[in-house]
């Protein structure tokens, strides 16, 4: 049993697994791969795609409505259960010191900060903040060290009466005081943190991290001073929106808005809204980008419908055949026939009409500082042994898994590289050679090395499968087939020699592949799951079944941060592709064995192919659980997933596919473990060797018996990754830190927990006069340029941004 959580208390915040679907579903910005050398400067880096446009050209004034998930649980971003709404929503309220840029590097913020660096690193390190002279809270009281020490205590970790679950940094602090002068903030170190940039940012008012009371309740729905472009006007729980408006404190470039509103849109609602001009910004799906793409080429002149959507599927026989049906002698049927093609001429005038709303729409697409990785459980069962790891990373074709999720949106398609970094990043360092490319022989290799081969899978047949749960099965197998045995044994002791030879004849017939009726409708165990590779395939034995996915219970709602994870893929295959990949695969010259015998020639016997069976070892498949969301959204994990499935296939690894609700996927599978294969991301930072140290931190045991794992959910660590983390969070050489950073992930590719296959995409459908919005990548919203660009003069050249 593995136990979630912090033991160290130095979690800097439990990472958000989607921006994902977030929203997890929580989409924006980076591909490529180093070639390998220190620095990232060769990497290709996708732009952000914001249809940038120079102040003077943006409009005074206006509303834009802007789709979040839900509303915030909190506006407090270093609570638990704060989002991507929160993040979203306070930065355009609160000081951010150090903002990334395109590239995923912070930079100083010349709105909060004159300066900002360490001017003594003996015999401790201490960092002096230069505020800027202007910068005030909405009250009117100036931003200073008051502000910085009350953050410093609320999240420092020594007051457990602070409900917070972000201090990683901040407990390295020995204390905070004035500078020379109010404008100048002193910050000394007890140890040494490379990533002092991190902290006080957002920063929030003495007024919400003064006390325990303030910092708990006082920052959920409301913030009794802000420090942005904006102010926070109204929270309205009823309507699911939160109203900020232009701050007149505000000392920098003045909004061009005059209000900005978060509304609560779902995912799959997104549509819907902007159709019907509720949201001007959205993140939206590959569905939704394409019907936006289609209405900008689709003008639908001379009154014609588009030739996509409902109805655009009939031919002009079809079309002529109801018709005659609708006109035709019979009145039953005549009438049937014409409300059938009334149904259908209303849904077609209804998509027209939204792809004509939905013309007033651009999609800006790019890709996201997020990247979805494959996690192999290694806490038991198979996966507890590296050489079956590093077999099925080395059975993964990860750039064709990286096609099949960025070519159809027409991104950049490259497989990730690293744990740590993103490309362009200057930690950046394709680390995947510690591990090996995709080498189908090497994987067989590997998996004849831990033992795994086709004859393991042929001693026994007893239905048993490897895995964490086979081994539980073995011993009350056993028991129940010695039972099953001694109670056939007494039935036959009391029948006639003549009911015993039918006896024989009807299980011989059962062995020849037939079975009774009733047998055909009892229910297998195993229902409700889809066995890849456990398909009918030559030299096996017939009867194999096919079990159709059934989704597990709904369950609790899980974690925003890991929920829209996948959620942007052209193509939406599911796991009832996979019989026909695998029938397809199967099939041989010369059409089916024995198809043009005589009647009753006797079958050839067929040796068992153990060259293309499963693996096994001692009798018991090589099976893995493998789990997946089931909800609307996640089209793209499971056609991911299937594509992985179909590549262990290969090398003789079945994966028992399950699919469960998106509520229950990451709290009841993920985070406890009950999975053996899950597809899930993690977003990026700028300070790896802080808010990665938990994710790949090496289990230790609790004081109950239990695993801590931290967030650390493929169960996989070492002490010389966390070694390397330790150094690297210490030391203020930039460039020494990072190196330590890269040969840290060279060590996470080898010990083959964690598989990075792609950087997400991000897809941004905005109102076509918008600038300044869109897909920002690594980079923030500079929410005070965000607005609508002023019409064209007379004579002006054509705008060309798309």
């Amino acid at each position: 049993m593995s136990h979630v959580g912090v033991p160290r208390g130095t979690s800097r915040k439990r990472r958000s697994l989607a921006l994902l679907t977030t929203g997890v579903l929580t989409l924006p910005v980076l591909a490529g791969c180093s070639s390998g050398g220190d620095e990232a400067t060769s990497t290709v880096v996708t732009p952000q795609d914001i249809a940038s446009a120079a102040r003077a050209q943006v409009a005074e004034g206006g509303t834009v409505n802007w789709a979040i998930d839900a509303m915030p649980a909190t506006l407090n971003a270093f609570q638990a259960d704060a989002d991507s709404a929160t993040t979203r929503i306070t930065g355009a309220l609160l000081p951010t010191l150090f903002p990334l840029d395109a590239k995923g590097r912070p930079q100083l913020n010349p709105d909060y900060l004159e300066s900002a660096k360490v001017v003594e690193t003996e015999p401790k390190q201490v960092v002096l903040y230069r505020l800027n002279q202007q910068a005030v809270w909405s009250d009117g009281r100036e931003i200073g060290a008051p502000d910085f020490v009350a953050q410093w205590r609320a999240l420092s970790g020594k007051d457990s009466a602070f409900w917070t679950a972000r201090n990683a940094g901040y407990e390295r602090i020995d204390k905070i005081e004035r500078g020379a002068d109010d404008l100048e903030v002193k910050v000394t170190f007890a140890k040494p943190y490379a990533d002092w940039r991190s902290l006080f940012s957002p920063l929030y008012p003495k007024q919400v991290t003064g006390s325990p009371d303030a910092f708990n309740d006082g920052a959920r729905s409301t913030l009794k001073a802000t420090a942005g472009p904006f102010r926070l006007r109204e929270v309205d729980k009823e309507t699911g929106s939160v109203t900020l408006a232009r701050n007149p404190r505000w000392w920098g470039s003045p909004a061009k808005l005059d209000s900005l509103v978060f509304k609560a849109v779902k995912p799959q609602d997104r549509t819907e809204a902007l159709t019907e001009g509720k949201v001007d910004v959205a993140d939206i799906d590959s569905a939704a980008a394409n019907r936006i793409v289609q209405a900008a080429r689709d003008t639908g002149g001379n009154g014609a419908p588009p030739a996509h959507g409902p109805g655009s599927e009939v031919t002009p026989a079809q079309a002529l055949r109801s018709w005659a049906l609708a006109h035709g002698s019979d009145e039953e049927v005549a009438e049937e026939a014409q409300q059938a093609r009334d149904e259908k001429a209303r849904a077609a005038k209804a998509y027209a009409a939204e792809q004509s709303d939905l013309r007033g729409y651009a999609v800006r697409k790019s890709l996201e500082p997020a990247y979805t990785q494959l996690a192999l459980n290694g806490e038991s069962g198979p996966l507890a042994d590296d050489r079956v790891r590093r077999a099925v990373a080395r059975a993964l074709d990860r750039q064709e898994l990286a096609d099949t999720v960025l070519k159809p949106l027409g991104l950049p398609a490259e497989p990730l590289g690293s744990h740590l970094a993103l490309a362009g990043q200057p930690a950046y360092k394709d680390g995947s050679d510690a591990l090996g490319s995709q080498d189908t022989k090497e994987a067989q290799a590997l998996l004849a090395d831990a033992g795994w081969t086709r004859e393991g899978a042929l001693r026994k047949t007893d239905g048993t499968k490897a895995g964490s749960e086979g081994e539980k099965q073995k011993d009350a197998g056993k028991k129940e087939e010695e039972e099953k045995a001694a109670k056939k044994k007494e039935e036959k002791a009391g029948t006639t020699k003549e009911e015993n030879e039918k006896e024989e004849k009807a299980e011989g017939a059962d062995d020849d592949g037939k079975t009774s009726d009733a047998a055909r409708r009892e229910p297998s165990k195993d229902d409700g799951l889809y066995i890849v590779g456990d398909d009918n395939k030559p030299g096996e034995a017939e009867g194999t079944a096919t079990h159709v996915i059934a989704p597990a219970p709904a369950a609790a709602v899980q974690s925003a941060a890991l929920l829209r994870q996948a959620g942007h893929l052209g193509e939406t295959g599911t796991s009832e592709d996979a019989p026909a990949r695998i029938t397809a695969q199967d099939r041989q010259p010369g059409g089916a064995a024995g198809a043009y015998a005589p009647v009753g020639t006797a079958a050839p016997v067929q040796a068992p192919d153990t060259a293309r069976g499963p693996l096994g070892k001692d009798g018991k498949a090589l099976t893995l659980r493998f789990v997946l969301p089931s909800g609307p959204g996640s089209e793209s994990l499971r056609s991911v997933g299937d594509k992985i499935a179909a590549m262990l296939d290969t090398i003789g690894i079945r994966t028992e596919i399950t699919k469960v609700s998106d509520d229950s996927y990451f709290r009841d599978h993920v985070a406890s473990g009950a999975y053996d294969l899950a597809l899930y991301s993690w977003p990026a930072t700028a300070y790896p060797a802080t808010d990665n140290r938990p994710i790949f931190a090496k289990p230790v045991p609790a004081t109950d018996g239990s695993l801590l794992v931290e967030q650390n959910y493929s169960r996989v660590g070492t002490d010389h990754i966390d070694q390397l983390f330790d150094e690297a969070v210490s030391e203020l050489d930039e460039k020494t830190s990072r190196d330590l950073m890269k040969q840290a992930d060279a060590r996470i590719w080898a010990a083959a927990g964690s598989i990075p296959l792609y950087q997400r995409p991000q897809l941004v459908a905005t109102d076509k006069k918008l600038v300044n919005v869109g897909a920002f990548g690594f980079g923030v919203p500079h929410y005070q340029d965000i607005g609508f660009k002023k019409p064209q003069s007379a004579g002006a050249p054509a705008n060309t941004t798309k």
